[in-house]
């Protein structure tokens, strides 16, 4: 038997996964492969004590560097897969944001996991909090939660992919097929 995610996902343990998810993070886990970055071919338990990541995730770092910055994450919970990517700097990429599908910006705007200043110091500096501006608009997120996609889908995988890329551009002189 192969430990590629796609047979893995064919464990009995993965039942509750639904056929549509399975394919969704196979394909995923394809592209992330072909972008540099991989979940090493591991489906790692989840973590009970933190809410909303499921009973399993894949956890996507670079390939062949020595210090492993997480990028993307996909959540395999009893109520649907969710894709979390981890962005820094979006003014960087305030424009191609503001020009993406509804269902990407969405992730973005208020009222999507604002932040409550739950944890401001006395000098209003917050270490989890994320401040970007959109259209004008000044945006506050908190960092543990933000940047999550719920039931992506594989029709949006095109779309998760190129904003994926605008944040973590392949700079190998390896293109990628699509």
């Amino acid at each position: 038997m192969t430990n590629t995610i796609s047979a893995q996902l064919s464990d009995p343990r993965f039942d509750y996964i639904l056929p549509e998810d399975k394919e969704f993070i196979a394909r995923f886990d394809d592209e992330m492969e072909a972008s540099g970055y991989s979940a090493n071919g591991v489906i790692t338990p989840g973590y009970a004590g933190a809410p909303g990541w499921g009973k399993y995730m894949l956890i996507y770092a670079k390939v062949g560097v020595k210090s492993k910055q997480i990028a993307a994450r996909i959540y395999l919970r009893n109520d649907g897969t969710i894709l979390r990517l981890f962005l820094n700097n979006i003014d960087k990429h305030a424009a191609f944001i503001e020009n993406a599908p509804e269902y990407i910006r969405a992730v973005f705007d208020k009222g999507f996991y604002d932040c409550c200043h739950c944890a401001s110091k006395p000098n209003g500096i917050c270490n989890f909090r994320k401040s970007y501006t959109l259209n004008g608009e000044l945006r506050e997120k908190c960092s543990g939660e933000v940047f999550q996609f719920f039931k992506p889908g594989i029709e949006k995988l095109s779309a998760y992919m190129d904003l994926f890329r605008e944040f973590y551009p392949v700079r190998s002189k390896r293109s990628l097929l699509r």
